[in-house]
């Protein structure tokens, strides 16, 4: 069976040294004062949709002034309750999460799906479905928040693939073994 896409789906994550991708209150200002969507123009270039959990895109709306410039294709957001006021950037998702990966991917074309949100990208690499994760490794340490990997999910195994370096970020780019 061949897959109609050639692109990947990828985990896309900015963390603090301390290993918190949120801090206390789910605070992630802290990330935009270190790096922006320039900051690694080939990510941004070769994403075709995104699929964001409901949290994150909550926290994304409020910060949406900050994030100008940031164009990864069609978005769509997996939630139990969609808003009552629609929102003409983004597609909402109620679906199971392989549907919505399925969905999301499918208008990605040939380019990546990143998964953004720490539950949806919980889901995602329980499930089996996700092909690379990208952490952004920010020169700061939170001490409490929202952790890489919340408990209770299983080992995965990685194979690291390489780190690039812009100015104090350090992306590492693993490929989930499966």
């Amino acid at each position: 069976m061949t897959h109609a896409s050639t692109g990947k789906v990828v985990v896309n994550r900015a963390m603090s040294l301390d290993g918190f991708i949120a801090g206390p209150g789910h605070v992630m200002d802290w990330i935009f004062e270190h790096m922006t969507s320039a900051t690694f123009p080939d990510v941004m270039a070769a994403t075709g949709a995104m699929l964001i959990g409901r949290g994150t895109y909550e926290v994304g709306k409020r910060m949406s002034e900050e994030r100008t410039g940031y164009d990864g294709g069609p978005q769509f957001v997996l939630t139990h309750r969609p808003p009552d006021e629609p929102d003409p950037d983004v597609t909402f998702l109620t679906c199971g999460i392989e549907e919505a990966v399925v969905t999301a991917r499918r208008a990605a074309g040939d380019k990546d799906l990143e998964i953004l949100g720490a539950d949806v990208a919980a889901q995602c690499l329980q499930r089996g479905l996700v092909d690379e994760i990208l952490v952004y490794v920010l020169p700061v340490l939170l001490g409490d928040g929202v952790r890489f990997a919340p408990p209770g999910l299983d080992r995965i195994d990685l194979e690291a693939l390489d780190s690039v370096q812009s100015g104090g970020v350090t992306m590492l780019r693993f490929r989930v073994r499966k």
